[in-house]
């Protein structure tokens, strides 16, 4: 799940993902050259993390919990070279 709240030529994007029986979730993105970020977590377990982007450009990214690589399933998704798919965020 995305939320976003634009202001001038930024935007506030928080990334969640529901609860999953994990004790750690990264966000690995275009936005920082692909650097894993961990993520917080909630008390619900939900696991979330706010980035400052860009407005007018799109980004790619995905979720990473151990060796496993995943998409948001709210939005489109794009293919990599490397055989698996990118979740992409259009600001």
């Amino acid at each position: 799940m995305i939320k976003i709240t634009e202001k001038d030529d930024k935007a506030w994007v928080t990334f969640s993902v529901e609860p999953m029986d994990v004790e750690s979730m990264e966000i690995v993105g275009e936005w920082n050259n692909w650097e894993p970020e961990p993520m917080k977590v909630k008390k619900s377990g939900e696991f979330y993390i706010t980035r400052i982007l860009e407005r007018g450009k799109s980004y790619q990214f995905g979720y990473r919990c151990g060796d496993t690589w995943f998409c948001d399933n709210g939005l489109k998704t794009v293919s990599t070279p490397f055989g698996s798919s990118n979740s992409l965020l259009e600001l």
